[in-house]
């Protein structure tokens, strides 16, 4: 694999005491920022959720896949992120428009597009007959500590979670990815220290990736020399939209509903949230989904 592009690894580290997991994910973000034209607060905010995700998502196993919805009282609204096994990751924002000044430490303020009240959702798919559904209030909305206040909480796994999306000043992103450090039975309290003093001492986690860092690298900064990789895995864009899915949508909406289209507007334009893109259907295309919505007696 070229180490290069957005790729994760996963591992262990101190003796199998720590499960780790670190991202580059500036082309992700990067994508994120062109498909939704987001402004630079915007831009971060989804990109730190994307980035969250895509490792959340290599927790997952198979087919399995997850949905973060960052609900906050900010004015970026709402905050949509898909992620699967896969390393395949996509999302939005609800106001992309959003870019407010510095916070106090002359950086993008999050904090103040997300909100500091509202709750952080987290949908897994397991392929059960009901998704795993876990909820917590926002305790920062700089995103890093509420995904630790997550599963620390949430999935009873005490967990340090790094963040960090670098933006140009022409808006486009220089540099985005995360980590993330699970404590595991059997560490003990120098170790913890330990872990908290190297936290506290490390270089903010866009600087490491601006210097050309990979994120094994990134890991070696975090929990120092002693980690083992156990998997690399590729992160990339991706929206399963068609519009082959778009047209059974509107199938199933009923022959009812697509007379009613045809007959007020001629035609009918869905848009995908999480891609932007837009499929168009004229008078024609839609006479001919009424043709297949309508009853086989009937055709």
């Amino acid at each position: 694999m070229d180490t290069a592009k957005d790729h994760l690894v996963r591992g262990t580290a101190w003796g199998g005491k720590l499960r780790v997991f670190a991202a580059r994910t500036t082309a992700l973000a990067g994508e994120l920022q062109r498909r939704h034209g987001t402004l630079p607060t915007a831009t971060a905010a989804l990109g730190r959720t994307a980035a969250a995700g895509a490792m959340m998502g290599a927790m997952l196993k198979g087919k399995e896949k997850l949905t973060i919805q960052v609900k906050g009282d900010g004015p970026i609204g709402q905050i949509v992120v898909d992620a699967n096994a896969a390393g395949e990751v996509r999302g939005y924002v609800d106001h992309p428009e959003v870019h407010l000044p510095s916070n106090a430490q002359g950086k993008l303020d999050v904090a103040g597009a997300v909100g500091r009240s509202g709750f952080i959702h987290i949908i897994k798919d397991l392929g059960m007959k009901e998704p795993y559904s876990g909820s917590i209030p926002i305790v920062s909305g700089e995103l890093g500590e509420d995904f630790t206040y997550y599963f620390a909480t949430s999935e009873q796994t005490p967990s340090a979670v790094g963040l960090g999306v670098l933006v140009d000043t022409d808006g486009s992103v220089m540099q985005a990815g995360g980590f993330i450090v699970q404590l595991l039975p059997g560490l003990d309290d120098d170790e913890i220290a330990d872990l908290e003093r190297r936290l506290a001492q490390m270089p903010p986690l866009t600087a490491l990736l601006d210097q050309g860092e990979t994120p094994e690298e990134v890991l070696r900064f975090v929990v120092g020399d002693d980690v083992e990789i156990m998997e690399t895995l590729a992160i990339a864009y991706a929206c399963p939209c068609s519009r082959e899915r778009v047209e059974q949508t509107l199938i199933s909406m009923g022959e009812a509903e697509l007379v009613q289209l045809i007959e007020e507007d001629g035609q009918a334009e869905v848009l995908c949230h999480f891609c932007n893109e837009a499929y168009t259907f004229d008078r024609p295309a839609l006479e001919a989904l009424l043709e297949q919505a309508r009853p086989q007696a009937e055709r």
